[in-house]
C-alpha cells in the first residue's frame, strides 16, 4: 500500500484557490468590524484623516488579522468547499474566528502591543466577530 509522501504540504490541501473571494471579503471584514470599534472609542476618526490614522487602525487590527492568517487555514476556513454555500462557509468562518480572536487577544496582552485586553473587549472581539464574519459569509454564500 502506497502511502502519498509530498504531493502537497498540508497548507496547499487546507486552501482552495475558489475560496479567494472568501479570503479577501473576510479580512475586509475583520478590518471594518474593528475600525467600527475605533471609530466608537474615538481612535480613529472617520473619515481617517490621513495616514496616520490608517497606521493607527492597522495598529489596532494586526493582532486579530496575524490571528487570522494562523487560525483561518488550520481550521479550513479556506478548504474545498467552503466557498460552495453558505452552510459550508458560516460555521467554518466563526470555529476559524474563535482562535483567531484568541491569539490576537494574547498579542494585545504582551507589553509589545499598545491597548491591553479587557474582559469586556474580549467579548467584544469574539462576539462582534463571529457575528460580522457570519453575515458576511452567509450574503457571499447567496451571490458568489
Amino acid at each position: 500500500m502506497a502511502t502519498d509522501t509530498g504531493s502537497g504540504s498540508f497548507l496547499a490541501n487546507r486552501v482552495d484557490r475558489a475560496a479567494l473571494p472568501l479570503a479577501v471579503g473576510d479580512l475586509l471584514v475583520i478590518v471594518a468590524f474593528i475600525y467600527a470599534g475605533t471609530i466608537q472609542h474615538g481612535t480613529v476618526p472617520f473619515p481617517p484623516a490621513g495616514a496616520g490614522d490608517v497606521l493607527t487602525l492597522l495598529s489596532v487590527a494586526a493582532p486579530f488579522l496575524l490571528g487570522w492568517v494562523v487560525a483561518a487555514p488550520l481550521i479550513g476556513a479556506y478548504s474545498a468547499g467552503a466557498a460552495e454555500s453558505a452552510k459550508a462557509s458560516v460555521p467554518l468562518a466563526i470555529r476559524s474566528w474563535i482562535p483567531a480572536a484568541v491569539i490576537g487577544l494574547l498579542v494585545r496582552a504582551t507589553p509589545v502591543v499598545e491597548g491591553g485586553v479587557a474582559i469586556t473587549f474580549a467579548a467584544v472581539m469574539l462576539i462582534v466577530g463571529s457575528v460580522s464574519l457570519g453575515v458576511w459569509r452567509y450574503v457571499a454564500g447567496q451571490f458568489l
